[in-house]
């Protein structure tokens, strides 16, 4: 009898294999549906979804055109940085073989690139090209100009490390003064600093705002269907579900959104190509301006849609259990 027992058992795991590729198919099925009809809801109310991913997408565009930018002001920055030079002026009295040795000295350092020896008479010859000098110069019985190091640094430098280099020619023997015409750079990096932790926050406020209005478009939408809802739990049907195409639609506005705010940034991108090219010319090509990076602009959409489906998740939650308790 156990073996007639055992025999009628046996089958039992086989029908439970058959039963779980039917489960798997049914929940693909399922997912492709509320696939397609939370779009065709979407469609069917054109204004209300049309408005929804206007505002998303302006929200979402905002920190992608400061992001352009700051990142052209960085570049502008680094590209005039090039032409940086410090120059170090020797105590009077000192001679060709002082500021020999105080440059041999500066050249170890590794955030010089070059140093170059000015002697009093390059600093007098450059001084009598210009207008108005001429003859005040010729009334000169010795030259009074000490010898100059210029120094150019290596590019790339950061604001610490030219701070840095200065600090060390001060302390040069035979060094009198120093002085830095790359000043502004150190006050813009300090200001790009500045602007990208402003752009990181404004992403963030931006990005809750776009999640509060999924959130609430998703609510709106469970609202109207509350009594469809109800009649589905009544049946039986769980709550992930009955939830499944409002994540789709978060998911559907999120996307829509973020190709909209990829559109309008490059929209003014381009329009900003034209003023950008003249500034660009003004400064003889030295200065080269760049759009955004393809990985972001690829990235936005399918973070934005990330973005709609947190929205819908942790609305639709709260609303569907609503409906159950009711």
């Amino acid at each position: 009898m156990n073996a007639v027992r055992d025999t009628r058992k046996a089958p039992e795991p086989e029908k439970t294999r058959r039963s779980e590729p039917r489960k798997v198919g049914a929940w693909r099925e399922h997912h492709l549906w509320s696939m397609s009809i939370s779009l065709r809801r979407l469609g069917v109310r054109p204004l209300g979804t049309l408005l929804t991913v206007a505002v998303m997408g302006v929200a979402l565009a905002l920190p992608l055109t400061f992001y352009l930018l700051l990142g052209n002001v960085q570049r502008m920055g680094d590209a005039l940085g090039r032409n940086q030079s410090i120059s170090a002026f020797m105590k009077p009295g000192q001679n060709a073989a002082m500021a020999e040795t105080a440059a041999s000295a500066l050249r170890g350092r590794p955030e010089v690139a070059d140093i170059v020896v000015r002697t009093p008479k390059d600093g007098l010859a450059e001084l009598a090209e210009v207008q108005g000098f001429s003859g005040a110069l010729q009334s000169l019985d010795a030259n009074p100009l000490p010898y100059v190091l210029s120094v150019q640094p290596k590019p790339g430098l950061s604001a610490e490390d030219v701070s840095r280099l200065v600090e060390s020619m001060k302390a040069t023997p035979g060094v009198d003064m120093v002085q830095d015409t790359g000043a502004w750079r150190q006050r813009l990096d300090a200001l790009v600093g500045v602007g990208g932790r402003a752009v990181a926050l404004l992403a963030l406020l931006l990005g809750i705002a776009a999640l509060l209005v999924v959130g609430n478009t998703i609510r709106v939408d469970i609202q109207s269907r509350s009594a469809e809802i109800g009649v589905l739990l009544l049946i039986g049907a769980s709550r992930p579900f009955v939830r499944r195409p409002y994540l789709y639609a978060g998911i559907w506005l999120g996307f829509l959104a973020g190709v909209l705010a990829v559109v309008l940034a490059v929209v003014l991108e381009l329009a900003m190509a034209g003023p950008v090219g003249r500034l660009a010319a003004a400064y003889d090509g030295s200065v080269s301006f760049g759009g955004l990076p393809a990985w972001l602009l690829l990235s936005v959409p399918f973070a934005s849609a990330v973005l709609g489906w947190l929205g819908a998740r942790l609305v639709s939650a709260r609303q569907i259990r609503r409906a159950a308790a009711g």
